[in-house]
């Protein structure tokens, strides 16, 4: 029998996909690899928000994102379109109320890329000369989105939303990567900063834990995930493409 499935996400996007794993016969464990937080000082993204009217294009680069805005958001105006990346981020807008049927959302076209790169080459980014483009995201992140429209003719505006972290070592912590890394598991790993994230806290544990993780399993979604993967030694990595079936079927000659 294979072993557990870790799943790395922010702990308050872990359940769907551990209830999926458990559907599917596996046992899942979560351990959240980036902690997500307010922003101490939301004045600027409650100032930007109030005036959603001047944008014709918001985008959001996660479902993060869309939680942190839409906390100061009541009503959005049916002219402005929202961009995504990925089907968390529209399952997340349907959480707030949001639809193709009430709202303009615009994503990837290719929908196993959930990336900054294929979203730019499914817009009209031509028709976004001379307007304004809001851009809602962590604290910080990459240039690519904002380089993109500023280079289509577009005015941009960037705003913080939400602050990510890794995890402090606790020995609690300690403890559950020890346990993990001592048996072959599947990790699921849906971000790079999470990933090197963990190899810094199994650096602090001791070499002998980096090399230990270097021979577990591990289930990516993106290219640039694999990338990292691969430059930190991982010798075992599956890449899917984007969305919570890909990475489920990719645990199912695993059981």
């Amino acid at each position: 029998m294979a072993g557990s499935v870790v799943i790395t996400r922010p702990r308050a996007q872990c359940d769907s996909l551990a209830q999926a794993v458990a559907a599917a016969g596996r046992t899942p464990v979560l351990l959240p690899l980036l902690e997500i937080a307010p922003l101490v000082d939301q004045s600027q993204l409650a100032a930007v928000l109030a005036d959603l009217e001047r944008y014709a294009l918001v985008a959001f680069v996660s479902p993060n994102a869309i939680d942190a805005a839409f906390a100061h958001v009541s009503h959005w105006p049916r002219q402005v379109a929202l961009a995504v990346l990925g089907e968390g981020s529209r399952a997340a807008l349907a959480r707030h109320g949001l639809t193709t049927g009430n709202a303009t959302i615009l994503g990837p076209l290719d929908p196993t890329r959930s990336d900054s790169e294929n979203l730019l080459a499914s817009l009209d980014l031509a028709a976004l000369a001379g307007k304004q483009v809001l851009i809602v995201r962590g604290e910080s992140g990459r240039e690519l989105m904002a380089g993109g429209f500023r280079a289509a003719g577009a005015s941009v505006t960037v705003v913080p939303a939400y602050r990510r972290s890794v995890p402090l070592l606790t020995p609690a912590l300690g403890d559950t990567l020890r346990t993990l890394l001592a048996t072959p598991n599947d990790w699921i790993i849906t971000s790079s900063e999470a990933l090197r994230g963990l190899f810094d806290l199994l650096e602090q544990l001791g070499g002998t834990f980096v090399t230990q993780m270097q021979q577990q399993h591990v289930v990516v979604p993106h290219a640039r995930i694999a990338a990292t993967a691969q430059a930190l030694g991982l010798a075992h990595v599956t890449l899917t493409g984007s969305g919570d079936e890909r990475l489920l079927a990719a645990l199912q000659s695993k059981k």
